[in-house]
């Protein structure tokens, strides 16, 4: 049954639990004070596949921290980590990458890609809220572009199935593998549910590959000493549900030029 009580939490805590294991390598070339996922990084887990068409991952897919899915009404929950980084003053987000989809061009000028929840909704107990209000969008960059800053023109569609044509998003001289450019509403109380193109202002230089993908965020870890062990137990976490088949990955807001190196193991519990 669903844990309700702290008696439950301990019990599940001892008998019943997936192992997280984290040891991920640093990714070169980010930005301090932006945001890079560590999909591509390679380690444990192992490195994630860069998608050239739209995909729905889950757990059992390269790159995700695996778990054992359940079966109802018993549930899945982040229940404790202990983390560290070798950058000071990190943040670091465990998310369910909820879909992806890659192998748009740098140096194509004219509309290219698509990626919908309406028709990749794996469930939704993943996406959670039925207005998309909890779920984030991302231009990721899988492949470095070229030196060439451009402009990216993002068409999305709303929970309401109105469209609106986005703000333009700067992408700067040669964009890294890892980097995420937040897609954001343009309409108060509207919520992304899908993007229906991607249109750059002009050629980067380089073809690379970028795409779309959309998460939601579980929890979220301040790791404030670099190569110091940070624990953190149920309440601090939030005790996240994890529905099954959920594809949780990492990112980082990163302090330096690169994302650091991230150790760790942890539990996700059930019951």
């Amino acid at each position: 049954m669903t844990i309700t009580t702290r008696d439950q939490l301990i019990d599940a805590m001892g008998n019943n639990t997936s192992r997280i294991v984290i040891n991920k390598n640093s990714l070169a070339n980010s930005v301090a004070g932006q945001l890079f996922s560590v999909w591509l990084a390679t380690g444990t887990p192992g490195a994630g596949v860069a998608p050239t068409t739209a995909v729905v991952p889950t757990s059992a897919t390269t790159g995700a921290l695996g778990f054992t899915n359940q079966t109802a009404p018993v549930t899945s929950y982040i229940a404790w980590l202990s983390v560290q980084s070798n950058n000071t003053a990190s943040n670091l987000e465990i998310y369910d990458r909820l879909a992806h989809m890659g192998g748009l061009s740098g140096t194509v000028t004219t509309a290219q890609g698509a990626l919908s929840l309406v028709t990749t909704d794996p469930g939704v107990a993943r996406v959670g809220a039925t207005d998309y209000s909890d779920v984030q969008w991302y231009l990721e960059i899988f492949t470095d572009l070229g030196a060439t800053g451009v402009n990216a023109t993002v068409i999305v569609v709303y929970d309401d199935a109105s469209s609106q044509t986005l703000s333009a998003i700067a992408l700067g001289a040669t964009p890294r593998a890892g980097r995420l450019y937040p897609i954001v509403s343009g309409t108060a109380g509207r919520y992304i549910r899908s993007v229906t193109s991607v249109q750059l202002s002009a050629s980067t230089l380089a073809a690379g590959n970028f795409g779309i993908t959309a998460t939601r965020t579980r929890t979220s870890l301040g790791l404030l000493l670099s190569n110091k062990s940070e624990t953190f137990d149920w309440a601090q976490l939030g005790l996240p549900g994890i529905p099954n088949d959920s594809c949780l990955a990492m990112m980082f807001v990163c302090p330096t030029t690169a994302t650091g190196s991230i150790r760790g193991t942890g539990k996700i519990i059930h019951g």
